[in-house]
């Protein structure tokens, strides 16, 4: 009886470390968390806007807090966002005035999110034609 306890016990450890295991693998660097602020080495690049299961348009994020914004943005975006900026959850795009002109939050490494009053969320995400 005290060794099928004991086999019971250690099957649970085990189960217990591998859960630990896998949610650790999942978290990834504390850098890639949703909530985190975006860096300008992670912003860096091309990045596609969508809204409604369309891609509407692609933007260029600089290091130096730079937004390149085609045309075809400016009715996705509010403002005509010149630049950005890192906020507590993520980033967030202002105008020339330096403004705020629509925030993000972060989901991922590679999507961010700005929920709008009209319902129709606004998505950020990485990749897409630089140009």
């Amino acid at each position: 009886m005290k060794a099928s306890m004991i086999a019971a016990g250690l099957a649970g450890a085990g189960l217990l470390a591998a859960a630990g295991f896998a949610a650790a693998q999942e978290a990834g660097p504390p850098d890639h968390e949703a909530g985190v602020p975006l860096t300008p080495a992670e912003a860096a690049g091309a990045w596609t806007v969508s809204s409604a299961g369309r891609d509407l348009c692609t933007l260029t994020l600089g290091a130096a807090h730079t937004v390149r914004a085609p045309r075809t943005c400016a009715d996705a975006l509010p403002g005509n966002p010149t630049a950005w900026q890192p906020t507590r959850d993520g980033m967030q795009l202002t105008g020339a005035d330096g403004q705020g002109a629509i925030a993000f939050h972060r989901w991922s490494n590679s999507l961010f999110v700005s929920h709008r009053s009209s319902g129709v969320d606004i998505q950020l995400r990485r990749g897409g034609r630089e140009g």
